[in-house]
């Protein structure tokens, strides 16, 4: 069976974006872009919310994006050689190739797909992962702590939630970025 794993780059306060919508003090230099790639690169299918996938959608639909650096060239491939889910009750179409669009998030229909799927999956952005936790479907938090404290936002973690974790991965990079791995435990709603 595949994992599911939640991944995000949130301050060091747990936002993933600040009250104004950025969160350019979120990108990782070169090194832990690198690593991130290479956790990204097993991933087979993404499941995104609508505001994620449309975060997302650029490293498909613009095409100068990946020309920042090798790090950006590098996650773009890996992007679009996946499959994505965009669980979307407004969105009209999607606008990436290797794109289903579902109305609303199942979880026994994600549950078969697990079971099934030869490759990881990832889900993201927290509105969609806090119904994937509330279901008991995330395996993995991939969490990279930027140096930053940005006092509000768009939380990264739901509210409602609570989850035993074991801490089974860490690292440090030289911009100030670290990153976490844990296993869910248990949930305990």
């Amino acid at each position: 069976m595949a994992r599911l794993v939640y991944s995000l780059i949130a301050s060091l306060d747990g936002y993933i974006e600040d009250v104004h919508g950025r969160f350019d003090w979120a990108a990782p230099g070169a090194e832990a872009h690198a690593f991130v790639n290479d956790l990204e690169r097993p991933v087979g299918t993404y499941l995104y919310g609508r505001g994620m996938y449309e975060t997302m959608a650029v490293w498909e639909t613009d095409p100068s994006l990946a020309e920042h650096s090798p790090e950006m060239r590098d996650f773009a491939a890996i992007w679009k050689a996946a499959d994505k889910i965009d669980y979307s009750s407004t969105l009209p179409e999607v606008s990436t190739s290797r794109t289903v669009l579902e109305r609303r998030f199942d979880p026994d229909a994600v549950r078969r797909l697990k079971a099934a799927a030869a490759a990881d999956m990832a889900v993201a952005g927290p509105g969609l992962a806090a119904h994937a936790f509330r279901a008991g479907l995330v395996d993995e938090l991939h969490v990279f702590l930027a140096p930053a404290l940005v006092g509000a936002g768009k939380r990264g973690f739901p509210a409602d939630v609570r989850l035993d974790l074991d801490l089974i991965d860490e690292r440090r990079f030289a911009d100030g970025m670290a990153f976490l791995r844990y296993r869910v435990a248990r949930a305990t709603t």
